[in-house]
């Protein structure tokens, strides 16, 4: 079979033949790689193979240079680097001959391969003459394909290479993509083209912003391409706009009041909707940006500190202009919209919502008449829009100017409950349950908690959509009376919510007994069931009783009834059942703590029999393991009857390295076996650690589950204490290594991995340190203190560093000195920089300084 048929056969309508032709593409790559990548290029570029066949090679070269995973990603970029430079350049070759293809969207698969190698060559210095060939291209008047095929890879290339690799060609790279945006431009193609890469390439170009003149030409070619005949064009400049807003806002004070202001509002109104949700967004995009900034300067401000960027607060001076308009987009609902459907209405209610937050009181007055206006219209439209309205703003402007108009507004609102058109009572249910989100203090319990209560509790009787939100109200008012009480002080026996306990969480399990999940309500009451269970008063802990033992029941009998199951929807249906049953014995659990005892054995034996019939789907076997270590957290030293049982299962789970989150969740169930047995878990301790050191030595293995992994060793440390001694020099050993690791400050993943690694690290070292600090076995620390202390140093001289990796430093610095309080340590200790870190900073939480005072303490004693 050739290499066209093969391509072909990947693409059939038979499953057979699809994933024949597919194995024998892997076998083909990995038996002879260099002539599996020279097959594809030479389908891509012959103009002769049928499209679908050089899209499919086109596709196949791309995945052979790219991937998601890390790992992969860097085992693809050594294969291609191996490659001899003539099977290279022939591959090159061919790409770049296809970007000038006959056929446009051949050129299109052909940029993706060009980008793909250049995003692996360019970081190497290889592949230097790519953008000199590229700009050519772009200055080929005579082929437009080529032209626009080129300016996709141009764009492609400054999304995927970091700004730095390409500066010295920045100009021109921006300058070939501007001169194909401009209005002078023959080919709209060509500009939508050249508009999608300057969309692409703006973080590339941050330099060239910086700079008036070239900042000012690049604004007014996107402000002019806004005014394009062809609409994809005029979306893809609004497009601009929004990212330049994003990544530009401290600059864009001269542009807002000369062009973009007007554009906008005007945009807004669009008869095309691609265009008017573009420039909705760009005005959410201004108050997402004001919100921030809104934040930064309050806590500039706290700490006598002047903020990066000040706000122009451009929501509040467009104000006027912008909320009629938006007002008027609210009216423009679709009746038969899909719940995921994006339009004009949503993305008009979701700026709303953005504005109030952006400029808060002030959006008060301003919407206020048109909800006193449409509130009670006879058309659906505008009663729905004058609801949406009100909820919109109820976040941002200070409640204590809202609880006023939520007073006049909750009587309304409840009876708008039973209102004869699906979206306004789908409206006003979301409305509620914003209300009850946040000015809960709004709600008088002697006046309108029974009929709100009962409205949201008849609701759950309506259309899935409707149902859903009045769980999601319901499960509001629960957590918010929850905080409300908690920060009064100590929980009260009973509250507001009390006499609606039972009926309530009765009316949720009613609605959880469906068959179907239409718009998740039946996950949404699931959720709000746990809310009550966990927020439940003293006097309603006999209704979390009685619905844990509910939930049991319906687990034994899916239990009973999985062997009936045969479609795959059936299967999906019980599995996420079964996951929102797990949420639910997971939260009476936490609440009844020990309490639990009484129904320990039958939740165990329901869970171990999910894991042993339901295991094959790693999302099940997870909540099952999430419910068996809250048990374990819950019972402690009770749960040891258990163990011998579950070990079985929870091995395997360890060793399933391709699996991050069962794996993760693996590891964390041992810290909280380790936790809740203490000492008696000594006896599984050398079975835990073979297991671990054995996942750390994993090349499969996430890297983020061995930060997990890590963390863990403390907690065995913490619990066994001086029986951690045989596992000591080998965990040192690999903690030190571990914390040996330097990123390249370049990369910022790896940034980010290292200092959560580091933090990991740490804990790992506390949980050690305070299971021996106690003991005769603390004198097997002194040997690794200097490099213990060295990496609380490199973290701490990090000035990204997280506030919770700070004080687990700190409190690391103390444990140590109070182990060695006898003097061991002084010389370590008398370092300056320990003297100059453990100093009270402007900018620390108290949780912080607290604990760098206490280590300051320590070390105080232990130096004297």
């Amino acid at each position: 079979m050739n290499a066209r048929e093969l391509l072909a056969n990947t693409l059939s309508a038979d499953a057979n033949t699809r994933q024949d032709a597919t194995q024998q593409m892997e076998t083909a790559a990995q038996d002879n790689y260099p002539q599996y990548m020279l097959m594809l290029s030479s389908v891509l570029v012959d103009e002769a193979t049928p499209l679908h066949v050089r899209n499919a090679a086109g596709l196949a070269l791309k995945n052979a240079l790219t991937a998601r995973e890390s790992s992969r990603q860097n085992e693809m970029i050594t294969r291609w680097l191996s490659l001899n430079n003539e099977t290279k350049t022939k591959i090159k070759q061919d790409a770049l001959m296809t970007l000038g293809s006959s056929n446009a969207k051949a050129g299109t698969f052909a940029s993706q391969v060009v980008s793909a190698i250049a995003a692996v060559e360019l970081p190497q210095s290889q592949w230097p003459e790519l953008i000199e060939i590229l700009l050519g291209f772009v200055n080929n008047q005579s082929n437009a394909n080529l032209r626009i095929a080129t300016l996709q890879t141009i764009g492609y290339i400054c999304e995927a290479i970091k700004p730095e690799i390409l500066s010295l060609r920045s100009n021109e790279i921006l300058t070939a993509v501007i001169h194909g945006a401009r209005k002078e431009e023959p080919s709209s193609d060509v500009q939508l083209a050249a508009i999608h890469a300057l969309f692409n390439s703006l973080e590339f170009v941050r330099e060239n912003f910086d700079r008036d003149g070239e900042r000012n030409y690049i604004m007014q070619v996107v402000c002019e391409a806004t005014q394009n005949p062809s609409v994809a064009v005029q979306v893809g400049a609004f497009e601009c706009l929004v990212r330049i807003m994003s990544l530009y806002y401290d600059r864009m004070a001269l542009y807002m009041e000369q062009a973009l202001f007007g554009l906008t509002v005007v945009g807004m109104r669009h008869s095309d909707e691609r265009v008017a949700l573009q420039a909705i967004e760009f005005w959410s995009t201004v108050c997402e940006e004001e919100v921030e900034l809104a934040i930064e300067a309050q806590e500039a401000q706290e700490y006598g500190d002047l903020p990066e960027t000040e706000s122009k607060f451009f929501a509040k001076i467009a104000l006027p202009e912008i909320v009629p308009v938006l007002l008027t987009l609210l009216t423009q609902q679709e009746e038969d919209a899909e719940d995921d459907e994006w339009n004009v209405s949503m993305a008009a209610a979701t700026c709303l919502a953005l504005l109030a937050g952006a400029v808060q009181d002030s959006v008060v007055p301003a919407v206020i008449p048109f909800i006193e206006a449409h509130i009670k219209s006879a058309d659906w439209h505008q009663r729905e829009a004058a609801i949406m309205t009100f909820g919109s703003i109820l976040e941002g402007p200070d409640p204590a100017v809202l609880k006023p108009l939520v007073d006049q507004a909750l009587p309304l609102l409840i009876d708008m409950m039973t209102d004869n058109n699906l979206h306004v009572k789908d409206t006003t249910a979301w409305t509620l349950g914003r209300i009850c989100d946040l000015l809960i203090s709004s709600i008088k319990p002697d006046v309108h908690l029974h009929p709100l209560i009962s409205a949201l509790v008849n609701g759950l009787q309506d259309s899935p959509r409707i149902v859903a939100n009045c769980c999601w109200a319901l499960m509001n008012l629960a957590d918010q009376y929850g905080i409300y009480y908690e920060d009064d002080g100590e929980a009260p026996q009973n509250g507001p919510l009390s006499p609606y306990y039972e009926g309530v969480v009765q009316a949720l399990l009613r609605v959880t007994d469906s068959g179907s999940n239409e718009s998740n309500y039946r996950t949404a009451a699931y959720e709000a069931i746990t809310s009550y269970l966990t927020q439940a008063t003293p006097d309603a802990i006999g209704v979390v009783q009685t619905t844990a033992v509910t939930i049991l029941q319906r687990m034994e009998h899916l239990l009973s009834i999985q062997n009936q199951i045969l479609g795959v929807d059936d299967r999906n249906n019980w599995n996420e059942l079964q996951s929102n049953l797990c949420g639910v014995i997971i939260c009476v659990v936490r609440k009844l703590s020990d309490g639990i005892q009484p129904l320990a054995d039958r939740i165990m034996t329901v869970i171990l029999e999910l894991i042993r019939t339901g295991g094959k789907t790693s999302t099940i076997l997870e909540d099952a393991f999430l419910v068996v270590g809250a048990l374990a957290s819950a019972l402690e030293s009770n749960f040891a009857p258990y163990i011998q049982v579950f070990l079985p299962y929870l091995f395997p789970a360890l060793k399933a390295h391709e699996d991050t989150q069962l794996c993760t969740v693996a590891v964390g169930i041992i810290g909280d076996i380790s936790r809740a047995l203490g000492e008696q878990s000594a006896q599984y301790s050398a079975g835990f650690m073979t297991a671990l050191l054995e996942n750390l030595a994993s090349d499969v293995l996430n890297r983020n589950v061995k930060i997990s992994v890590l963390s863990c060793f403390g907690d065995i440390a913490l619990a066994i204490g001086p029986e951690f001694e045989p596992y000591l020099p080998t965990t040192m050993q690999v903690l030190r290594q571990a914390g040996a690791i330097e990123p390249n400050p370049l990369d910022y993943d790896l940034v980010d991995y290292v200092g959560q690694l580091r933090e990991g690290i740490l804990e790992a070292y506390t949980g050690i340190v305070t299971g021996l600090k106690k003991s005769v076995k603390a004198v097997l620390l002194l040997p690794h203190a200097q490099s213990i202390l060295e990496l609380v140093q490199r973290c701490l001289a990090d000035d990204e560093r997280s506030d919770s990796l700070t004080r687990t430093a700190y409190g690391l610095i103390g444990d140590l000195a109070e182990c060695f309080s006898g003097g061991q340590l002084k010389q370590l200790f008398l370092s300056q920089w320990v003297a100059n870190e453990l100093r009270s900073r402007a900018r620390m939480p108290d949780e912080t300084r607290k604990t760098m005072r206490w280590a300051r303490e320590m070390v105080k004693v232990a130096t004297q």
